[in-house]
Protein backbone atom coordinates (compact mmCIF):
# COMPACT_ATOMS: atom_id res chain seq x y z
CA UNK A 1 0.00 0.00 0.00
CA UNK A 2 1.57 3.27 -1.13
CA UNK A 3 1.97 6.11 1.25
CA UNK A 4 0.35 9.41 0.40
CA UNK A 5 2.80 12.26 -0.47
CA UNK A 6 3.92 14.36 2.40
CA UNK A 7 2.16 17.72 2.54
CA UNK A 8 4.21 20.66 1.32
CA UNK A 9 5.10 23.51 3.61
CA UNK A 10 3.54 26.83 2.65
CA UNK A 11 7.02 28.37 2.80
CA UNK A 12 8.34 25.78 0.36
CA UNK A 13 5.46 26.44 -2.02
CA UNK A 14 6.03 30.17 -2.04
CA UNK A 15 9.78 29.60 -2.68
CA UNK A 16 9.05 27.77 -5.94
CA UNK A 17 6.21 30.06 -6.96
CA UNK A 18 8.29 33.20 -6.79
CA UNK A 19 11.20 31.73 -8.83
CA UNK A 20 13.95 32.20 -6.27
CA UNK A 21 17.50 31.35 -7.46
CA UNK A 22 19.34 28.19 -6.56
CA UNK A 23 21.77 28.25 -3.65
CA UNK A 24 25.18 30.00 -4.24
CA UNK A 25 28.07 27.74 -5.30
CA UNK A 26 30.37 26.54 -2.57
CA UNK A 27 33.27 28.81 -1.55
CA UNK A 28 35.84 26.35 -2.93
CA UNK A 29 34.38 26.66 -6.45
CA UNK A 30 34.74 30.46 -6.45
CA UNK A 31 38.35 30.24 -5.24
CA UNK A 32 39.15 27.80 -8.03
CA UNK A 33 37.54 30.05 -10.63
CA UNK A 34 39.54 33.09 -9.47
CA UNK A 35 42.77 31.06 -9.53
CA UNK A 36 42.00 29.99 -13.10
CA UNK A 37 41.40 33.58 -14.22
CA UNK A 38 44.57 34.88 -12.55
CA UNK A 39 46.59 32.04 -14.05
CA UNK A 40 45.28 32.82 -17.51
CA UNK A 41 46.14 36.52 -17.20
CA UNK A 42 49.64 35.61 -15.98
CA UNK A 43 50.23 33.31 -18.95
CA UNK A 44 49.00 36.04 -21.31
CA UNK A 45 51.42 38.57 -19.81
CA UNK A 46 54.32 36.10 -20.07
CA UNK A 47 53.48 35.40 -23.71
CA UNK A 48 53.31 39.13 -24.47
CA UNK A 49 56.68 39.79 -22.82
CA UNK A 50 58.26 36.91 -24.71
CA UNK A 51 56.92 38.33 -27.98
CA UNK A 52 58.33 41.77 -27.19
CA UNK A 53 61.75 40.26 -26.42
CA UNK A 54 61.76 38.40 -29.74
CA UNK A 55 60.74 41.54 -31.64
CA UNK A 56 63.46 43.53 -29.86
CA UNK A 57 66.09 40.95 -30.80
CA UNK A 58 65.01 41.03 -34.43
CA UNK A 59 65.17 44.84 -34.50
CA UNK A 60 68.59 44.79 -32.82
CA UNK A 61 69.95 42.31 -35.35
CA UNK A 62 68.75 44.51 -38.23
CA UNK A 63 71.21 47.28 -37.28
CA UNK A 64 74.80 47.13 -38.54
CA UNK A 65 77.69 46.83 -36.11
CA UNK A 66 79.19 50.06 -34.76
CA UNK A 67 82.55 50.16 -36.54
CA UNK A 68 83.03 53.85 -37.37
CA UNK A 69 82.59 57.23 -35.68
CA UNK A 70 82.94 60.88 -36.71
CA UNK A 71 85.63 63.34 -35.66
CA UNK A 72 85.79 67.13 -35.96
CA UNK A 73 89.14 67.89 -37.64
CA UNK A 74 90.79 71.28 -37.22
CA UNK A 75 90.75 71.68 -41.01
CA UNK A 76 89.02 70.12 -44.03
CA UNK A 77 89.70 69.71 -47.73
CA UNK A 78 93.49 69.82 -47.61
CA UNK A 79 93.48 72.63 -45.07
CA UNK A 80 91.43 75.05 -47.19
CA UNK A 81 88.70 75.26 -44.54
CA UNK A 82 89.56 75.93 -40.90
CA UNK A 83 87.35 74.98 -37.97
CA UNK A 84 85.56 78.14 -36.80
CA UNK A 85 83.16 76.62 -34.28
CA UNK A 86 82.39 73.19 -32.85
CA UNK A 87 78.75 73.17 -31.73
CA UNK A 88 78.64 69.46 -30.95
CA UNK A 89 78.30 69.94 -27.15
CA UNK A 90 75.15 72.06 -27.66
CA UNK A 91 73.49 71.63 -31.06
CA UNK A 92 74.84 68.10 -31.30
CA UNK A 93 73.02 67.12 -28.10
CA UNK A 94 69.81 68.67 -29.46
CA UNK A 95 70.25 66.61 -32.61
CA UNK A 96 70.67 63.46 -30.55
CA UNK A 97 67.42 64.05 -28.69
CA UNK A 98 65.50 64.48 -31.95
CA UNK A 99 66.79 61.10 -33.23
CA UNK A 100 66.85 59.14 -29.99
CA UNK A 101 63.49 57.44 -30.57
CA UNK A 102 63.85 56.94 -34.32
CA UNK A 103 63.20 53.42 -35.64
CA UNK A 104 66.14 53.82 -38.03
CA UNK A 105 68.79 54.97 -35.53
CA UNK A 106 70.43 53.60 -32.42
CA UNK A 107 73.24 54.73 -30.06
CA UNK A 108 73.42 58.11 -31.78
CA UNK A 109 75.93 60.93 -31.21
CA UNK A 110 75.49 64.38 -32.77
CA UNK A 111 78.23 66.41 -34.46
CA UNK A 112 77.80 70.01 -35.64
CA UNK A 113 80.77 71.99 -36.90
CA UNK A 114 81.25 75.23 -38.86
CA UNK A 115 84.27 75.75 -41.11
CA UNK A 116 85.41 78.91 -42.85
CA UNK A 117 87.51 79.20 -45.97
CA UNK A 118 90.98 80.69 -45.95
CA UNK A 119 90.54 84.33 -46.99
CA UNK A 120 93.68 84.14 -49.11
CA UNK A 121 91.96 82.26 -51.94
CA UNK A 122 89.17 84.80 -52.32
CA UNK A 123 86.47 82.51 -50.90
CA UNK A 124 84.31 83.46 -47.94
CA UNK A 125 81.33 82.11 -46.07
CA UNK A 126 80.62 79.01 -44.00
CA UNK A 127 80.80 75.31 -44.64
CA UNK A 128 78.49 73.70 -42.09
CA UNK A 129 78.57 69.98 -41.32
CA UNK A 130 75.61 68.60 -39.36
CA UNK A 131 76.17 64.91 -38.70
CA UNK A 132 75.64 61.86 -36.51
CA UNK A 133 77.37 58.59 -35.85
CA UNK A 134 75.93 55.45 -34.32
CA UNK A 135 74.00 52.61 -35.96
CA UNK A 136 71.64 53.34 -38.84
CA UNK A 137 69.43 51.25 -41.10
CA UNK A 138 67.26 52.22 -44.08
CA UNK A 139 69.92 54.73 -45.14
CA UNK A 140 67.89 55.94 -48.14
CA UNK A 141 65.17 57.08 -45.73
CA UNK A 142 67.80 58.67 -43.50
CA UNK A 143 69.11 60.73 -46.42
CA UNK A 144 65.58 61.81 -47.32
CA UNK A 145 64.85 62.84 -43.73
CA UNK A 146 68.00 64.95 -43.46
CA UNK A 147 67.48 66.94 -46.64
CA UNK A 148 64.70 69.29 -47.79
CA UNK A 149 61.94 68.29 -45.38
CA UNK A 150 64.00 69.07 -42.29
CA UNK A 151 65.98 72.09 -43.44
CA UNK A 152 63.06 73.95 -44.99
CA UNK A 153 60.93 73.62 -41.85
CA UNK A 154 63.60 74.74 -39.39
CA UNK A 155 65.11 77.65 -41.36
CA UNK A 156 63.99 80.30 -43.85
CA UNK A 157 65.36 78.18 -46.65
CA UNK A 158 63.38 77.33 -49.77
CA UNK A 159 64.06 74.44 -52.11
CA UNK A 160 65.10 75.49 -55.61
CA UNK A 161 66.26 72.08 -56.81
CA UNK A 162 64.63 69.13 -55.00
CA UNK A 163 66.79 66.32 -53.60
CA UNK A 164 68.19 63.87 -56.10
CA UNK A 165 70.87 61.22 -56.10
CA UNK A 166 74.17 62.39 -57.59
CA UNK A 167 76.50 59.67 -56.38
CA UNK A 168 79.89 59.98 -58.12
CA UNK A 169 80.83 57.10 -60.39
CA UNK A 170 82.60 54.30 -58.56
CA UNK A 171 81.46 55.31 -55.08
CA UNK A 172 79.69 52.72 -52.92
CA UNK A 173 78.42 55.50 -50.64
CA UNK A 174 75.21 57.11 -51.90
CA UNK A 175 75.01 60.90 -51.99
CA UNK A 176 71.87 63.01 -52.40
CA UNK A 177 72.01 66.75 -53.08
CA UNK A 178 69.63 69.68 -53.37
CA UNK A 179 69.83 73.43 -53.93
CA UNK A 180 68.39 75.85 -51.39
CA UNK A 181 67.97 79.60 -51.21
CA UNK A 182 67.84 81.38 -47.88
CA UNK A 183 66.67 84.89 -47.03
CA UNK A 184 67.81 86.82 -43.97
CA UNK A 185 66.06 89.58 -42.03
CA UNK A 186 67.86 92.27 -44.06
CA UNK A 187 66.44 90.63 -47.24
CA UNK A 188 69.83 89.44 -48.42
CA UNK A 189 69.67 86.02 -50.05
CA UNK A 190 72.05 83.16 -50.66
CA UNK A 191 71.69 80.17 -52.98
CA UNK A 192 73.78 77.13 -52.10
CA UNK A 193 74.06 73.33 -52.47
CA UNK A 194 73.38 70.87 -49.67
CA UNK A 195 74.49 67.25 -49.87
CA UNK A 196 74.11 64.29 -47.56
CA UNK A 197 75.66 60.86 -47.26
CA UNK A 198 74.37 58.06 -45.04
CA UNK A 199 75.89 54.66 -44.33
CA UNK A 200 75.42 52.10 -41.60
CA UNK A 201 77.41 54.08 -39.00
CA UNK A 202 77.42 57.73 -40.10
CA UNK A 203 75.47 60.41 -41.92
CA UNK A 204 76.22 64.05 -42.55
CA UNK A 205 74.53 67.05 -44.12
CA UNK A 206 77.04 69.38 -45.75
CA UNK A 207 75.79 72.90 -46.47
CA UNK A 208 78.37 74.70 -48.61
CA UNK A 209 77.44 78.35 -48.06
CA UNK A 210 80.71 79.74 -49.41
CA UNK A 211 80.89 82.46 -52.01
CA UNK A 212 82.89 80.52 -54.62
CA UNK A 213 80.50 77.56 -54.56
CA UNK A 214 77.27 79.55 -54.71
CA UNK A 215 78.44 81.46 -57.78
CA UNK A 216 78.60 78.25 -59.80
CA UNK A 217 76.48 75.46 -58.32
CA UNK A 218 77.40 72.05 -59.68
CA UNK A 219 75.80 69.23 -57.71
CA UNK A 220 78.18 66.60 -59.06
CA UNK A 221 81.12 68.61 -57.79
CA UNK A 222 79.32 69.20 -54.50
CA UNK A 223 78.80 65.43 -54.12
CA UNK A 224 82.49 64.76 -54.70
CA UNK A 225 83.39 67.40 -52.12
CA UNK A 226 80.98 65.77 -49.66
CA UNK A 227 82.70 62.39 -50.07
CA UNK A 228 86.09 64.04 -49.53
CA UNK A 229 84.79 65.51 -46.29
CA UNK A 230 83.52 62.08 -45.31
CA UNK A 231 86.94 60.54 -45.85
CA UNK A 232 88.47 63.15 -43.52
CA UNK A 233 85.85 62.89 -40.76
CA UNK A 234 85.05 59.15 -40.57
CA UNK A 235 87.41 57.15 -38.35
CA UNK A 236 87.32 53.46 -37.35
CA UNK A 237 86.38 52.64 -33.75
CA UNK A 238 89.29 50.96 -31.95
Amino acid sequence: MSMPPAPQSPYQTSFHLWGASSPAPPEKSRVGLMALIIGGVFLLVVALLATLVLVGKRIESSYPRAEYSLTVPGALLDGRYKLARDDSPTLGRTLERSWRHSWDAESVHGVVAVYQADRGDGDRGDLTVTAMYGRFRNTAEVRARVLAGNSARTTRAKVLVPPKEVTPSGSHIRVDCEVLTRTWADRSTLTYPVCVWADGNTWARVADMTFATTMNIDLKTAAKTTLRIRSEMVKPIR
